[in-house]
């Protein structure tokens, strides 16, 4: 199964109080794809990319239980995981880079707006 969604937003507060800025993953190349930011990997990230909205991804997933749930919207999110590199601290913590390392299939997303939005069966 294939999937595409954004694993962050730009200029929206998350969770935790983080705004992501465009900019912080300008140099993203494709990470791990893992289930709940835990575990060996799940499938493979094969494009990631900035644009306008965020951080955008296509991936495989291959594990066939972590693509059942994906189906079923029992993984609905997307998430990432990363080291941030610069950031500017106000009301919010705004990630202006970071490192990226990984993209998790989620139930729940920190940034409620980063989600699986399409779902290709192979």
């Amino acid at each position: 199964m294939r999937i595409a969604g954004y694993a962050a937003v730009f200029d929206a507060v998350d969770r935790a109080g983080d705004v992501i800025r465009r900019g912080a993953f300008a140099d993203a190349a494709p990470v791990p794809l893992l289930m709940q930011h835990r575990g060996a990997p799940v499938g493979t990230v094969l494009a990631i990319g900035e644009d306008a909205r965020g951080l955008r991804v296509e991936a495989e997933v291959a594990d066939d239980a972590v693509a059942r749930l994906v189906r079923a919207r029992a993984l609905p999110g997307l998430s990432v995981g990363y080291r941030a590199r610069v950031v500017r601290q106000g009301v919010w913590r705004t990630i202006l880079r970071a490192e990226l390392v990984e993209v998790s299939l989620v139930a729940v997303a920190m940034q409620p707006a980063a989600r699986v939005e399409t779902i290709i069966d192979l």
